[in-house]
């Protein structure tokens, strides 16, 4: 048999291998999903039954006590039922079950005009929420008391993630920012605390006057995509450093950088070479988003933000669109990092700027829970005057 003919036989038996793959990562996800489904759902379950004695004098706080220590002594293989996750459970049914919560539900509809931007993180999950009447939902009747049945869309969680979101997000509209956020982002518990620590909501929920016109033209979603505030504590930077030192500490830490990016970020190349006219340049970070299907272009500048940055940035845009981005691909987009920006020369700036490019901050240090707080009140401030 020629040599030719072997390795195309060793290429079908290999894709005939990748199928077989396949076959055990769809399944063993689906159960995976399962499983996951079950836990939340027992958690939910759990705590109507000990809400439900709770308010009666039939039960106390020693009673769950109580409970802990019998269902450890019960089933040695339990986990996580001590005396505080039983209360988180209880939490976690009495928030979803609350008035608050249906009533938020019956504004959905307004709100989800207000997120019409983020149709790439929540439109999947909106229309679970719409759904929920609809749907077939699991509910126990112990003692003949009949408990409210789990919203679906609290399903796509692990239960740790969404105890993580219950004791860090206090006011509603958090929370539920926060789950739709952590499933389409597919956060892990690490990563959904980063979030949460660093505002991302006050981010992707920004008036975008850090975009351009172009980019807000081309790229109606950017701004839910691409986040403007880049919290970089990992790098480990002083408060003094070069442009210098913040690329390498970048490099050095290429993983944890693309996670504070985003889960559609691929890395393309540090000091990406381009050519024009004889002459050499070089794009500081050059990266593929996989949801725009675009080039995306970072500069680091370590000083106050200056319109002057934009020209080089956007030169750098119309060499790739040129000479690198291929046929199939959407236009380049560039993104400026710097340490610190004024927010009118910003605006400024943007405001006619043709090219898809934005301005971003990088933080050496998490947001304070008192920015966080108000970033947050003034969303709720806005979805009250719009609904």
């Amino acid at each position: 048999m020629r040599k030719e003919d072997i390795q195309q036989t060793q290429l079908q038996i290999e894709s005939q291998f990748d199928e077989v793959h396949g076959i055990i990562n769809q399944h063993r996800s689906k159960a995976l999903r399962e499983v996951n489904h079950e836990l939340v759902i027992s958690a939910w379950e759990v705590g109507a039954y000990i809400s439900a004695h709770l308010k009666t004098a039939e039960w106390g706080s020693k009673t769950v006590t109580l409970l802990a220590e019998y269902l450890r002594k019960k089933d040695t293989s339990l986990r996580g039922y001590g005396r505080r996750h039983l209360y988180n459970m209880v939490e976690f049914y009495e928030c979803y079950s609350s008035a608050e919560f249906d009533a938020y539900m019956e504004r959905w509809p307004q709100l989800s005009q207000q997120y019409e931007q983020s149709k790439q993180i929540v439109q999947s999950v909106i229309a679970q929420l719409q759904d929920i009447e609809n749907q077939d939902v699991i509910f126990m009747q112990p003692l003949g008391a009949q408990f409210k049945p789990i919203p679906q869309f609290l399903l796509n969680l692990s239960f740790s993630n969404h105890i993580i979101i219950f004791n860090n997000c206090k006011r509603m509209e958090e929370r539920l920012f926060y789950i739709l956020y952590a499933y389409r982002e597919k956060l892990s518990t690490r990563t959904l605390m980063r979030a949460i620590s660093s505002n991302v909501m006050g981010e992707l929920l920004g008036d975008g006057h850090n975009l351009s016109q172009g980019l807000k033209k081309l790229y109606p979603q950017a701004n839910v995509m691409l986040k403007d505030t880049l919290m970089v504590d990992f790098l480990g930077l002083p408060k003094k450093h070069s442009e210098a030192r913040l690329h390498k500490s970048i490099i050095e830490h290429g993983k944890e950088f693309m996670e504070e990016l985003g889960s559609d970020f691929l890395f393309m190349g540090s000091e990406y070479p381009l050519e024009v006219g004889g002459s050499k340049f070089k794009v500081d970070l050059l990266y593929f988003h996989r949801g725009l299907q675009c080039l995306v272009a970072i500069e680091l500048k370590t000083t106050p933000f200056k319109p002057a940055y934009m020209g080089q940035l956007e030169f750098y845009l119309e060499a790739l669109d040129r000479d690198v981005r291929r046929s199939n691909e959407n236009p380049s987009i560039g993104i400026l990092l710097c340490q610190e920006s004024n927010r009118m020369v910003v605006e400024y700036a943007m405001s006619r700027s043709l090219s898809p490019t934005m301005v971003a901050e990088y933080q050496r240090m998490f947001i304070s829970k008192e920015v966080v707080q108000k970033t947050l009140d003034e969303f709720v401030g806005f979805i009250a005057k719009e609904s």
